[in-house]
This record gives structure tokens, sequence and C-alpha cells, in this order.
């Protein structure tokens, strides 16, 4: 029952991201440049990953009863989406705003440490307990590695335009850093679907 709670919000709560880009996007792809489709790629590509990890978290962690707090986070997070994707026109904007986004998630990876420290704690059999620490591997990878560089990336192209704003938004060199951020979200979708598929055998032992 939690199980079926948990993913009936994630994809309520992406559904409703997925309407703010589509309505922005809608408004924008007919007049703007070619690195309007980017923005609109990078903002698809975030609902993705939120997407898979929720469900990947869901179904590796979520068990009764229900964890508020972490689906607080997850709201928060959605409401993050929305904003960011009405700033598709506006690359200072959606730089300030993707390193916000990215730094509520950080913290979304930070408190759901106690949980995997939960499960962990809790686990009796050898493939319960390894779907546990190959989990707390993961979590461990974002919180001190994958998330800050996403965070970084997104602070230095904000820095970037609103230092250089002759270049980087008059001579539309915004592309490059768009085009930086849309590569950096493929490769953490690559490194998710890979991470699932090692884990999904242990997965489907436990459930």
């Amino acid at each position: 029952m939690v199980i079926n709670i948990e993913l009936t919000l994630v994809s309520i709560i992406q559904g409703v991201a997925l309407f703010f880009l589509t309505d922005n996007a809608r408004a924008i792809l007919p007049k703007e440049h070619v690195s309007a489709f980017l923005y609109v790629a990078a903002g698809l590509c975030v609902i993705f990953i939120f997407w898979s990890r929720s469900v990947i978290h869901t179904l590796t962690l979520i068990r009764w009863p229900l964890e508020f707090g972490h689906n607080f986070f997850y709201i928060a997070c959605a409401l993050g989406e929305a904003i960011l994707f009405t700033r598709l026109d506006d690359p200072l904007a959606w730089f300030q705003i993707s390193a916000a986004f990215a730094g509520i998630v950080w913290l979304l990876f930070i408190y759901d440490m106690r949980l995997i420290h939960a499960r962990i704690a809790e686990s009796r059999e050898d493939s319960e307990h390894a779907l546990y620490v190959r989990a707390r591997s993961d979590q461990l990878l974002n919180i001190r590695l994958l998330v800050p560089a996403l965070i970084i990336l997104d602070l230095v192209a904000t820095f970037a335009i609103w230092s250089r704003p002759d270049l980087f938004i008059a001579r539309a060199h915004h592309i490059w850093l768009i085009s930086a951020q849309l590569f950096s979200f493929i490769g953490y979708l690559f490194y998710t679907t890979r991470y699932f598929s090692a884990i999904a055998p242990l997965v489907l032992r436990h459930r």
C-alpha cells in the first residue's frame, strides 16, 4: 500500500511538472532560436531524472510507515521544477533556479540517508543487506560528487552569464552552457539506468 501511495505521488507531481514544461515550451518554441530546444530538452531530462530516481527509491527503500518528510521534499522539488520551467527563455534565471533546485535535491539525498541506515539495520537476508549497501553507496556518490558537480556547473553558468551578458546573452553563447548542462543530465540518466540494471536482481529477490 505504501509503495502504491509513493508511486502515485511521484507520478502526479511529475505530471504537474510536465504540464508546466509543455505549456511554456509551446509558447517559446515557435518564436525562439534553436537554443530553446536545448532548454526544453534539459527540462525533460530533469523530469526523467527525478521520476526514475524516485521510482528506484520507492522500489528499494519504502516501507510502512509513510515517510512524510521525504514526501514533503518531493513536493518542494515539484514546485522547483514548475518554477524552473517558466524560465525557458531566460538563461540567467534558468541557471539560478537550476542551482537552487539541485540544492534541494542534494538535501533530499542527505535526508534519505536516515532511511537507508534504518533499512541496513533491519535487514536479515544477505540479498536484502546487499541491496541496501548498494543503495548507500549510490546515495553517498550523489551527496559527495554527482549533485555537487551539477550545482557547481549551474553556479559557474550563472556567474558567466551575470558577468558577461554581452557574450552569453547578446551573442547567444549561453547555448554552450545549456549544452553542457544537457550533456551532464544525459550522462546522469545513463548512470541511473546502469545503477538500476545492477540492482534490479536484488530488488526482485527482495520484493
